[in-house]
């Protein structure tokens, strides 16, 4: 793996009860994206552009999955309009509104994404920053609005 990634965070993994199904969900999800599956194994897959960065697993402890109240998932979308499928293809897949898409003008002139919870109730984000809007970029309205789950 080379040291170019852009990301700050290795990967993130979210566990799942419904594992066939999630990994279904989060294909054609994350494929509006343009992710796609790179590693699988028998009770988890990864998903990313070019790293494994978001894992979808049973979990180890052999516990059920739960979702933690103010946590959630945020994806990079490069367009408005891959908000939109993104938003779309969640909800084709049995996923929940759980805010369409649009700007958020608490979160900056710039923000434009959505809100879904997945199968299992783990609340997702894909956001497109738009800087042409906000020179500012991420500022602190927007790191303030995504600490909130």
């Amino acid at each position: 793996m080379t040291t170019e990634n852009p990301s700050m965070l290795s990967h993130v993994s979210i566990g799942t009860n419904q594992f066939g199904r999630a990994v279904q969900f989060y294909e054609h999800v994350l494929a509006t994206l343009g992710c796609r599956k790179l590693m699988e194994f028998p009770e988890a897959v990864a998903f990313g552009r070019l790293y494994p960065e978001f894992w979808v697993q049973q979990p180890i402890d052999g516990h059920p999955a739960a979702t933690a109240n103010g946590v959630h998932f945020g994806f990079v979308a490069d367009s408005r309009e891959q908000v939109r499928a993104f938003h779309e293809a969640a909800l084709a897949q049995g996923g929940r509104d759980d805010g369409g898409p649009g700007p958020r003008p608490d979160y900056g002139a710039a923000y434009y994404g959505c809100f879904i919870r997945d199968l299992d109730g783990h609340k997702i984000e894909a956001t497109f920053w738009d800087e042409s809007l906000d020179g500012a970029g991420h500022g602190a309205a927007h790191d303030h609005a995504h600490g909130a789950g």
